[in-house]
């Protein structure tokens, strides 16, 4: 009870601290940023976005090609006779003479010819619109049904075959009706918007709905069903959020200026309550926030079940980021490289989220899929958040851990200070054990890690992004053996002796083993059995090797500290991480030859 006592008295002067302090230099601040936001916005919507503007110049010799092209603000339209044009030709990307189109060999002149090609397919469009007989212009309409893929993406292993899923359905069906559900000048006018080009033009139906006229297309204007309109609408829940954990950061790095917090640290209270009541005020408006946006634009409530995982992990990362940043400056440089990486993370995988498995790795894919009706399942929900419900809890019992005077007022750089809040968590007496759970507790984070250079890569064409991904997910899970190690070097030097490093060896390669299996068994097993996921985690199939392998990479790092000191773990990194990515890329080839 004296406790949650404490918690709640925290969390009361947190929120009337920030209402007064915060709220009269930042409140009026974010209020007038606000305004000028809802302005720009309704002047972009009433007078349109002008910044294509006289991109190309066109020059043509024929006045009735010119209105076609003239409407289109990106086009200086110029009306000339051949010669005039000719002999000012450097001077246009476009040239149309007698119906034959010269375009300079530039990539603004290619850019040009793109845009001219979607003007003139919006004509077209136009044109067949206003014909008699629409289904003489256009005799095939296709009726869009999209249904999930049958390819699951699993590798098959060396000497099995995969087979095509066989479908207990009849397939066999009548004929469609000769006729559509759709009156003519419906399909009319969806032809002449299916073929406007305007900037805004695919997100002014996204709070409305489809209409039915969107799923039937001709076959020119057939597209994959990327889910950029759901896309857009995250982006409008993430941006507030994140903003919101903005303050939690400020208010401890507040209290670290000027050791401003002092007198909370000698309090008779737990850093636990302390860090816990500060965060809840920026968890209840954060909550409310998202809360408020699925009212206004009538949004199903499931999808603030992703959101909660994504909003602990931006509060976790404030409060990290606030307790080791030295200065305000300092501070928003790490910001925004976090909210960077995050963001990457996050939005990446959500634009497949109708095509890859790969996609369930962002808890706003499930985001997307519940703002289209699809929904998700309790594994679903798991496999995309479980990480970050992992990471937000070791972050936050790191943060509780070093929240603390020596720790907060200390005028280290921002790497000595990571280093220092890991050795935190080290127990003298016990460093052992200690390194074994610090190589269980690392694992939610090689994976979050790993995941993110699989987003990253997975554009990469196939040989280089499986090269690419097995190095980076060597350097990663290298870096978080061997970090404990290097922590306790710091602080403890002749602590590092050969017989302990083999010791130290063994237990960090059987806890980082224990964790990895656990964890992935438990979480990602579905992305394990993609051929991106058989590239980060296909040693884990046998036991004993993967082992061998964790303990050889710690005992090449922790051998190069032995013999060079600290500057000699660069290299020993990087060796080890060679060994690494030989020994995955030898299974790799094995499995798929």
């Amino acid at each position: 009870m004296r406790m949650l006592s404490s918690i709640r008295t925290i969390a009361a002067w947190e929120m009337k601290r920030s209402m007064t302090t915060v709220g009269r230099h930042v409140l009026p601040l974010a209020a007038g940023l606000l305004l000028l936001l809802i302005l720009a916005t309704a002047l972009a919507a009433q007078g349109g976005i002008h910044m294509q503007d006289g991109m190309y110049c066109i020059g043509i010799d024929d006045p009735d090609v010119a209105r076609i092209v003239a409407p289109d603000s990106r086009f200086i339209v110029t009306v000339a006779d051949g010669p005039a044009l000719l002999e000012d030709r450097d001077r246009y990307d476009i040239v149309i003479l007698q119906k034959e189109i010269s375009v300079s060999d530039t990539e603004r002149g290619q850019a040009a010819l793109k845009a001219f090609e979607r003007v003139y397919g919006a004509y077209v469009s136009r044109v067949a619109a206003e014909e008699p007989d629409l289904f003489a212009a256009y005799p095939l309409w296709v009726d869009l049904q999209y249904v999930k893929s049958e390819i699951d993406f699993v590798v098959a292993g060396s000497g099995q075959q995969v087979d095509v899923p066989s479908d207990p359905v009849d397939r066999t069906s009548l004929l469609p009706p000769p006729t559509m559900p759709i009156l003519e000048g419906d399909l009319r006018q969806h032809l002449v918007e299916i073929g406007s080009d305007h900037p805004l033009s695919r997100y002014t139906g996204i709070l409305s709905g489809e209409q039915v006229t969107d799923q039937f297309k001709t076959p020119s204007h057939l597209s994959p069903p990327l889910p950029f309109d759901s896309i857009v609408l995250v982006f409008v829940f993430i941006f507030p959020l994140y903003f919101a954990s903005q303050f939690f950061m400020m208010s401890v790095m507040n209290e670290r200026v000027g050791r401003a917090g002092e007198p909370l640290l000698s309090a008779p209270v737990r850093p636990s309550a302390i860090v816990i009541g500060k965060a809840l005020p920026y968890l209840g408006i954060m909550l409310l926030v998202a809360a408020a946006i699925t009212f206004l634009i009538g949004a199903p409530v499931g999808i603030l079940i992703p959101l909660i995982p994504v909003i602990f992990f931006f509060l976790a990362g404030a409060l990290i980021i606030g307790m080791a940043a030295r200065s305000f400056k300092e501070l928003s440089f790490v910001s925004i490289f976090f909210s960077t990486l995050v963001t990457a993370y996050l939005f990446f995988p959500t634009v497949f989220a109708n095509t890859h498995v790969v996609s369930i790795i962002s808890p706003l894919t499930l985001v997307v899929l519940e703002l289209q009706g699809d929904g998700f399942t309790t594994a679903e929900y798991l496999y995309s958040t479980a990480l970050f419900f992992a990471t937000s809890a070791i972050l936050f019992y790191v943060g509780i851990m070093n929240y603390r005077e020596e720790r907060l007022f200390s005028a280290k750089p921002l790497t000595s200070r990571l280093v220092d809040f890991l050795s935190g968590g080290i127990i003298r007496n016990r460093p052992r054990l200690s390194l074994f759970f610090l190589a269980v507790l690392s694992i939610p984070f090689v994976f979050m890690a790993q995941m993110m250079v699989l987003v990253l890569f997975f554009n990469v064409p196939m040989p280089l992004s499986l090269i690419l991904l097995i190095v980076s997910a060597a350097f990663i899970e290298e870096s978080a053996k061997s970090i404990g190690i290097y922590a306790i070097m710091r602080e403890r030097p002749r602590f590092l002796t050969p017989k302990n490093l083999v010791v130290v060896a063994s237990v960090i390669g059987i806890g980082f083993l224990a964790g990895e299996k656990v964890f992935l068994l438990a979480t990602l097993a579905q992305i394990s059995e993609s051929i991106f996921g058989s590239a980060l985690f296909l040693s884990l199939g046998v036991l004993w090797m993967p082992l061998l392998l964790h303990i050889t990479g710690v005992l090449i790092t922790g051998g190069f500290l032995l013999l060079g000191g600290r500057r000699a773990y660069g290299p020993g990194l990087v060796t080890a991480s060679v060994v690494h990515s030989l020994y995955n890329l030898h299974f790799l080839l094995g499995g798929l030859l």
